[in-house]
């Protein structure tokens, strides 16, 4: 049966997809982007201008954004940003507003940081400025807001923006037209542009990225460019135990994935060498029923795949048992950054050092930690 999913909405909105009833959905959908464009436009300046007060957290804040919907690679810089902070003996907490998440549930993205980055403090809530200050109250002495650039209410220290580099303008339009959350002028607001998956395309297509992101803010790019990688670090399993990524090299594989950039995935399996005999996507935060894995596993039995495979925020969402004697495992990824390292280290290392740590700070174990 077909899955609604994130690639099927981007093929409509970048018009891969030619059909007239794809058509006619693009010319409803204009005038309604164009409508959210204006509005956020206008939000935007009356924070700009002061007519719209942003509220402090009492604490320095780091915010990791994007400027387009789903599948920037942002939840690995989210952790980047948590290692070194830690690494300067700080507290940090992350901030965020659980989207998708059932009550008194995780969302799927806080499942996936807590198995990255194990006893973190993390702090969900639809009010963000709520959940500064109970991280606060819970001994956090820097908060790193998660998927918080468009969420102005609470004031933060750092803009930290993740463009991707396979999908970098949202097929140029303002959601619902397209997959942008705002206009491409918003970056003017960002201290640093990271561009995610940087390794996929060459140097000219990066420097044409970076060309066009400059003239939208007017000519140049504010703060600091910087170039990073995804980098598969592990293959885990539903056991928690972490392989290394030659488990997939020349393994029949099926895949699968809910995330905003399911192509991406499917490339990098291929990548590592595995045979992906099959790939199904879902819908961007999508909750696996009884059904669904049933599914699955069928599936993949009959396309001849030797187990399936997923993302980290999918893995947290299907319970273990789920495939039956099909393996389900997932692929670990981690943020390399290659090109303006320094100058986006020291933003964050300045921001941690301007107030005393708090005593104790925090340990997090790194990626290669009980890798087997």
């Amino acid at each position: 049966m077909p899955h609604p999913d994130a690639e099927s909405f981007k093929q409509l909105v970048d018009g891969t997809d030619t059909r007239a009833t794809a058509t006619l959905a693009r010319v409803a959908l204009a005038p309604l982007g164009a409508a959210w464009s204006t509005v956020m436009a206008l939000r935007n300046t009356a924070y700009d201008r002061g007519w719209l007060a942003a509220a402090p957290a009492g604490l320095p804040v780091v915010c990791v954004g994007n400027l387009t919907l789903g599948g920037t690679g942002k939840t690995p810089l989210v952790a980047w940003v948590f290692r070194r902070l830690a690494a300067l003996h700080r507290q940090p907490a992350i901030v965020s507003r659980g989207y998708a998440a059932a009550a008194g549930q995780r969302s799927d993205e806080a499942a996936e940081l807590a198995l990255l980055l194990p006893g973190i403090l993390h702090v969900a809530c639809r009010d963000r400025v709520a959940a500064a200050a109970a991280a606060a109250v819970a001994g956090a002495d820097v908060v790193v807001l998660d998927d918080g650039f468009q969420h102005r209410r609470l004031a933060r220290d750092l803009d930290l923006v993740a463009v991707d580099a396979t999908d970098p303008f949202g097929c140029g339009h303002v959601f619902p037209r397209g997959l942008l959350r705002e206009r491409l002028s918003g970056l003017a607001r960002a201290d640093a542009t990271i561009l995610t998956r940087a390794g996929s395309v060459g140097p000219e297509r990066r420097a044409e990225i970076r060309d066009r992101l400059a003239k939208a803010c007017g000519g140049a790019l504010p703060g600091v460019w910087a170039e990073a990688s995804h980098a598969p670090v592990a293959v885990r399993d539903q056991a928690g135990v972490r392989h290394t990524t030659d488990w997939l090299t020349g393994r029949r594989v099926a895949a699968f994935a809910g995330i905003g950039n399911p192509s991406a995935f499917r490339q990098t399996l291929s990548t590592l060498g595995a045979e992906v005999v099959a790939f199904r996507p879902y819908a961007d935060h999508h909750a696996y029923t009884a059904a669904d894995r049933a599914d699955l596993a069928g599936w993949a039995r009959g396309h001849g795949a030797e187990g399936l495979v997923t993302t980290l925020k999918d893995l947290v969402k299907i319970p273990a048992g789920g495939s039956g004697e099909l393996p389900i495992m997932a692929l670990e990824i981690e943020l390399v950054v290659e090109t303006g390292e320094t100058a986006l280290g020291s933003l964050v290392d300045r921001l941690a050092m301007a107030r005393p740590p708090a005593a104790g700070g925090t340990s997090v174990p790194g990626p290669g930690a009980s890798q087997r």
